[in-house]
């Protein structure tokens, strides 16, 4: 199984959608680019696995590095406070977590 960015991104911007209504007018371009970011970096590390690249715990690390920064522009732009944030990406890894982890063939979200 192939990750596709375009698609992860796709069922992460509805999560986002979903869990932060109240602000969707004024975020919805920066949580878009951050769901991007998010699946370009699950696809990466997708790619490196399967080379032999990186090894399920730095992949691990890579994913929590974007995971951090995307959660850094959420609450600088947003006026979010950082729980909302965190249940909005927490959400959306949990709409992805079986097709990535299977995916990967190890557990990654």
């Amino acid at each position: 199984m192939s990750l596709d960015a375009s698609q992860l991104a796709a069922s992460m911007l509805q999560v986002f959608k979903a869990e932060l209504t109240d602000k969707w007018p004024d975020i919805k371009e920066y949580a878009s680019a951050e769901a991007t970011k998010l699946a370009e970096n699950l696809v990466m590390i997708e790619r490196m696995q399967l080379t032999g690249e990186i090894t399920p715990e730095q992949a691990r690390l890579h994913h929590q590095i974007q995971r951090n920064a995307s959660r850094t522009v959420l609450l600088a732009v947003t006026g979010l406070s950082r729980v909302a944030i965190e249940q909005a990406i927490n959400a959306a890894m949990d709409s992805l977590r079986q097709s990535v982890n299977t995916a990967l063939n190890f557990t990654l979200l």
